[in-house]
């Protein structure tokens, strides 16, 4: 019973990342959806971001 404990979360874990990589390769996503253009720098890209910076307090509705 105490090794049932044991596998039983591993073979659960084992079988959700092997459903991860099943839905990888069956359902494809282009690269150029999640980059950004090649203009854009990481500080022109935080700068007109409609979030917060990090650290800022947020404000009431």
């Amino acid at each position: 019973m105490a090794m049932l404990a044991v596998l039983l979360p591993l073979l659960m874990l084992g079988v959700v990342l092997l459903l991860g990589r099943y839905e990888e390769l069956l359902l494809p996503q282009d690269d150029a959806d999640r980059r950004e253009p090649a203009g854009v720098t990481p500080a022109a890209a935080t700068a007109t971001s409609s979030h917060a910076p990090a650290g800022t307090p947020a404000s009431s509705p």
